[in-house]
């Protein structure tokens, strides 16, 4: 072992500076995806529990498939348009 902590100088095995700058580019957009997936999880959620019966839940939940399924259809539609 070296007689030096962690992130002191000098560095041995730098980081090439583009390496470091794309492997933030890639950290922050998966950080980007997960949040924006726990933030329709969780508005979904609040939607299906602020349903007053079971029945009422599985209406919910039903209009939820529908309306991902149609918005699915729909840029699917888009990018035919854009693309020919």
């Amino acid at each position: 072992m070296t007689d030096r902590d962690p992130g002191e100088w000098p560095v041995d095995n730098p980081v090439e500076l583009d390496e470091a700058e794309e492997q933030g580019r890639r950290h922050l957009a998966l950080v980007a995806d997960q949040a924006r997936f726990h933030m329709v999880m969780d508005s979904i959620r609040a939607d299906l529990q602020a349903q007053p019966s079971r029945a009422c839940r599985h209406a919910a939940k039903r209009k939820w498939v529908d309306n991902i399924y149609a918005l699915v259809e729909e840029l699917d539609q888009q990018q035919l348009r854009n693309t020919g």
